[in-house]
């Protein structure tokens, strides 16, 4: 856990409005499912995680693996906010030569403990390092942060029934259940429902939690580790697009970056200002995706 002045919802207004800035500078990106999990990712790195941004590599740390790793500007607003790295290297996502890729890559930001994006694959990552801290009887937690249509992967499901009989207690993955992905809404391309139930078969300790409510996070986060014996889901449903009225639930922003009209309405409304993105709306300016 690192220690800052800002409380946590202002940290992530903070977080809320580097992803909006970066994306809008890179011209392309994905702020759906990036803001979806502000709040996920600011519990994490500044409730739960144990690590430590002068000494990334530190043996002791807690381990996190981003699976839907087009949602990365998120931990890197997080990263730089945490002090990893400068915030003005954000202003640097998806530029050439620059460490902030449009994906996870280790390469250029060895601070990140794998390289994700092909989606479905992120759980078995997070699945074998906590083994390995399971049978070196290390003092660490393992986290991993999966979006909703992975649980439409069969790999999430062989990671899953892997962790869940080898009884890894030390693996919290939590589910950004945003209920949208690239084509449309999950209801209507492949319903997950009954989602916890499914989970439970496979040996999970189960909790669902609203994704936006910071205390309801931190309590899930902090009851997880109390139980034993089983690896732990938090199902967090969340909005995609959250805090953004035009973005909400507005599929047409999973993966087009925001102009720079549209980034100066969103900034204006997340300081408490709507009128711009009102204004907008009316004169019909927003593009809209399915739902």
């Amino acid at each position: 856990m690192i220690a800052v002045v800002m409380e946590l919802p202002a940290v992530a207004l903070e977080i809320r409005k580097e992803v909006i800035r970066m994306l809008a500078q890179s011209g392309s990106g994905h702020p759906g499912g990036s803001l979806s999990a502000v709040e996920i990712t600011t519990c994490l790195y500044f409730h739960a995680l144990r690590h430590d941004p002068k000494n990334p590599q530190w043996e002791d740390r807690d381990r996190f693996v981003l699976s839907k790793g087009h949602g990365v500007p998120v931990v890197y607003a997080a990263m730089a906010i945490a002090g990893y790295f400068p915030k003005e290297l954000l202003g640097t996502l998806r530029k050439l030569g620059s460490p902030l890729q449009g994906h996870p890559d280790t390469r250029f930001m060895p601070a990140l403990e794998a390289c994700t994006g092909s989606l479905g694959q992120g759980l078995s990552i997070a699945t074998g390092i906590a083994l390995a801290t399971q049978m070196d009887k290390k003092d660490r937690w393992v986290y991993a942060l999966i979006s909703d249509s992975e649980n439409e992967e069969g790999q999430t499901w062989e990671a899953a029934g892997f962790a869940g009989f080898h009884r890894l207690d030390r693996l919290i993955a939590i589910l950004d259940y945003n209920k949208f992905q690239l084509d449309g809404a999950i209801k209507d391309i492949q319903d997950l429902e009954p989602l916890r139930a499914k989970w439970e078969s496979f040996r999970w300790n189960v909790q669902e939690v609203d994704g936006h409510s910071i205390p309801e996070l931190k309590a899930a986060l902090d009851k997880a580790k109390q139980v034993k014996g089983q690896p732990h889901m938090i199902i967090a449903h969340t909005v995609k697009g959250k805090g953004v009225s035009f973005m909400e639930n507005n599929n047409y922003f999973h993966g087009v970056a925001p102009t720079q009209e549209e980034m100066q309405a969103a900034l204006k409304e997340l300081d408490g200002d709507p009128s711009l993105s009102n204004a907008m709306v009316a004169a019909g300016k927003i593009k809209k995706g399915g739902k």
